[in-house]
């Protein structure tokens, strides 16, 4: 600015004055942050989950600042209630996108609001990386997946309950909406495909929380194993506490818990098994360092990192990879960018490079009495098969 006033002061030319103000814009768009969304279940069924989902992003934000931001650009949050559904989400995404103007999106939420939020995300042509597990098979030019799909994650317990447990009629039970019929529509074409039958498949809604009726199906129905796919958190919680107090034995194989939430159950999900991508025992430097990484921000606040959140802290990196590839935060120069970028992390290697999906790891794990998950097996690099063919 001084240069420009000495201008001023020395008469100069239109042109003159033009050259120095347009040489004074890079400097100051260098020192504009760069803003991400994320729009996560604050209140409704992810309320459960949300905070951990926050605590990670909030790490990951501060790990790249810490180390000279995106381009030299400082990062900072813009944290949004969704609602865990639909209405919430249009809502977080409109002020997001439009009126806060972040330069992505980077979230972990329910199926119901990624759909509801997809158009603003198209008329925004924001970056969205969605961090979530999910059924499967959503597709936007938009959008890249770094969270699992029913083909990486329903074999390894379906398999273990067929083989191990010698199981061959299974009752599903899910939240009705796109995740829980999604992940069981999948499950029963697998079961049937391995020679089981599925002998039962019920449903409650979103927000459902008694489970009765449906117990007392199952308890007829005298399944080998029981499945379930609800909505991430307060469901999850609802139906094993109501299957664990009706006294059913069988195995139990849950599609939508996360470690974070089987701790908060206690005893109620002693003996559940799950198939993740991500546990805290996964031995590794990575693994370590983000662990170390959240008990030195958070301390005895800390929640405990899981399957939703992991995903959540390694997509502000996979991002910041991207912006730099493509030397640009212009929106399509880094969804290009970011199948062709990787991030190793807390998880191992991770590229979105499937169909804007990834390949990767898998173990099925048993939760144990304190709460903690034992791995019983691990599957390498599981691709997430034809999840988005005509996508350009």
């Amino acid at each position: 600015m001084k240069s420009v006033s000495r201008l001023l002061r020395a008469g100069a030319t239109a042109a003159a004055l033009a050259a120095a103000y347009a040489a004074m814009i890079p400097a100051a768009q260098a020192a504009d942050p760069i803003r991400i969304g994320v729009p996560v279940g604050l209140s409704g069924a992810n309320s459960v989950v949300a905070p951990a989902v926050v605590q990670s992003s909030q790490l990951a934000v501060d790990e790249i600042n810490a180390a000279g931001g995106i381009l030299g650009r400082k990062v900072e949050l813009e944290i949004a209630d969704d609602g865990s559904g639909a209405i919430g989400a249009q809502k977080a995404y409109d002020t997001l996108v439009f009126q806060k103007k972040v330069d992505a999106i980077i979230s972990m939420e329910t199926s119901a609001a990624r759909n509801a939020a997809l158009p603003i995300v198209n008329r925004g042509k924001v970056p969205y990386i969605y961090t979530s597990f999910y059924e499967g098979r959503s597709c936007n030019r938009w959008m890249h997946v770094n969270g699992w799909v029913p083909e990486q994650q329903v074999a390894p317990i379906v398999d273990h309950f067929m083989k191990e447990q010698k199981a061959k009629t299974f009752f599903l039970v899910g939240s009705d909406y796109a995740f829980g019929r999604g992940m069981l529509g999948f499950t029963r074409q697998y079961i049937e495909k391995q020679g089981g039958k599925v002998v039962g498949e019920e449903y409650l809604p979103m927000d459902g929380s008694d489970w009765t009726t449906v117990i007392s199906k199952i308890r007829s129905a005298k399944p080998d194993a029981l499945i379930s796919s609800t909505a991430g958190g307060g469901p999850n919680v609802s139906l094993a506490k109501q299957v664990k107090g009706a006294g059913l034995t069988m195995p139990y194989g849950n599609l939508a818990i996360d470690e974070g939430t089987a701790k908060t159950m206690g005893e109620t999900a002693n003996g559940m098994y799950m198939s993740a991508s991500y546990l805290t025992s996964i031995d590794s430097a990575a693994n370590k360092k983000y662990l170390d990484g959240l008990k030195a921000k958070f301390g005895s606040d800390t929640k405990t990192a899981n399957e939703l959140s992991e995903p959540q802290y390694e997509g502000f990196f996979l991002y910041k990879a991207a912006v730099e590839k493509a030397g640009s935060l212009d929106g399509k120069k880094v969804v290009d960018a970011l199948s062709q970028v990787s991030f190793d992390g807390p998880r191992g290697p991770v590229q979105m490079d499937k169909q804007r999906h990834a390949a990767l790891s898998m173990r099925l794990g048993q939760v144990q009495a304190d709460g903690s998950i034992k791995i019983l097996q691990t599957f390498d690099k599981v691709d997430p098969g034809a999840q988005c063919p005509n996508l350009k």
